[in-house]
């Protein structure tokens, strides 16, 4: 039995500590540190949580005797590494939502901090975890397509997620939310590629990228400050906030009605009375004050010489993830959506030009993918990170802390490349 702490009751904590209840046997969650008094409540009743092992702060656990084996550092980016940093010295082991820190800086004092104190650390990139990609990799380590020379991947964000977090929300702003939309959103993308890559150094970045559909500039004719309030073209509008909260009340429900948690069963009366009034998620897309991109592309350079790119497109009908890999000996092609990727083989033979084999994950009950949150993708990684605690190896998943380095330093990298709009050198980080 391995006990827990949730550090920050936000959508993803409460997420990843779900396990104790679906795995009693294994883990158990004991306490709780979060600002939020009525939040902190709410979630130390869930759990069974006393009083006295409920805190208001990282700071304030951390002063008190260890009580626990691990935290789920689940708080917003620009607070992991100051609330890691005293559960590292305090004797936790730590799953920490990603992205582990927001500048070269942190992510260098993090590092130094995990060495010193000699704690786990375990990043939640839980794409690793979902079994397209965990299929893929294993193809990768067999040999499959050879040595890797080109690394494609997309991503694709919905019109009404871009909306909810990075123009009305939490991530619309560096200054609030603490990331680019690159590092909130793309982080695990640009892991997956320093992942698929196998520890190979990337060397060198460039990127570009704008806000291109949501500047003030571009609001239609006709557009409100809120669109339940003086918008004259709300019945049309594809970004409605009626529309998308109040027509799905459930799809973004942490979010848009986070203002209502004090109430027990809020209304539609109640909902649509915070959507014209101070809900943030009332207001019209292209009057809030975000300053992130809606679309950024990456290039990428490997010390072997390979190559790889990401792009990330917001606003798109319908989100998606993909993957393209091109390898000395063959390639591999495949949607996270489908569930299915195609291994294509080099074939010389003659009235021959190539093998194609077509991996269908759906086939399979154990890899087609659950009701959990990213395709069973959450559970799976609480799992393996208990395993890790539990004293167990890496599996070829876990991303312990300096297996996410890469990842991580691309983004940083590939930020200052689009507003510098030039190539930039990625330095090791020993």
């Amino acid at each position: 039995m391995i006990t827990g702490i949730i550090v920050g009751a936000g959508h993803r904590g409460i997420a990843y500590a779900s396990y104790a209840e679906q795995h009693p046997d294994e883990f158990k969650i004991v306490g709780i540190a979060d600002p939020w008094e009525q939040r902190r409540n709410q979630v130390a009743q869930r759990f069974g949580i006393p009083p006295e092992r409920r805190y208001e702060s990282a700071d304030a656990l951390a002063a008190a005797p260890k009580f626990a084996d691990i935290a789920i550092n689940a708080t917003m980016d620009a607070l992991h590494v100051p609330t890691t940093l005293p559960l590292l010295a305090a004797g936790y082991d730590v799953l920490l939502e990603k992205p582990f820190a927001v500048n070269e800086n942190e992510l260098r004092q993090l590092v130094q901090a995990t060495r010193t104190f000699k704690r786990k650390v375990v990043i939640c990139h839980l794409l690793r975890y979902i079994p397209f990609y965990v299929a893929i990799r294993e193809k990768i380590l067999e040999g499959a397509i050879g040595d890797i020379l080109n690394i494609q991947t997309i991503e694709h964000v919905s019109y009404h997620h871009i909306a909810v977090a990075y123009l009305r929300g939490k991530w619309r702003s560096k200054k609030i939310g603490g990331s680019s939309m690159l590092m909130a959103k793309c982080c695990h993308d640009l892991d997956l590629i320093a992942w698929l890559k196998s520890g190979i150094a990337p060397t060198a970045v460039s990127s570009f990228g704008s806000n291109f559909q949501f500047s003030p500039e571009k609001a239609p004719k006709g557009s409100g400050k809120r669109c339940m309030v003086d918008c004259q073209i709300e019945a049309d509008c594809l970004y409605s906030a009626r529309k998308h909260y109040i027509d799905h009340p459930d799809r973004w429900a942490f979010y848009a009605w986070e203002s209502l948690e004090h109430l027990e069963n809020p209304g539609i009366e109640d909902k649509i009375r915070s959507l014209k009034t101070d809900n943030p998620y009332g207001k019209c897309v292209w009057k809030c004050d975000h300053d992130v991109v809606d679309h950024q592309s990456v290039i990428i350079e490997f010390e072997d010489g390979s190559t790889a790119s990401h792009n990330m497109i917001g606003g798109t009908a319908k989100p998606s993830r993909a993957i393209h890999l091109i390898g000395t000996r063959g390639e591999i092609q495949g949607s996270l959506d489908e569930n299915k990727f195609i291994l294509r083989g080099i074939d010389p033979r003659p009235g021959k030009e190539y093998t194609e084999t077509v991996i269908d994950l759906n086939l399979d009950r154990d890899a087609a993918g659950s009701n959990d949150g990213h395709a069973g993708g959450d559970m799976r990684l609480v799992a393996d990170f208990l395993h890790v605690i539990n004293g167990e190896p890496y599996s070829i998943c876990t991303t312990h802390l300096e297996d996410s380095i890469n990842g991580h330093i691309i983004g940083f990298y590939a930020d200052k490349a689009m507003e510098q709009q030039c190539v930039l050198a990625i330095p090791k980080i020993d």
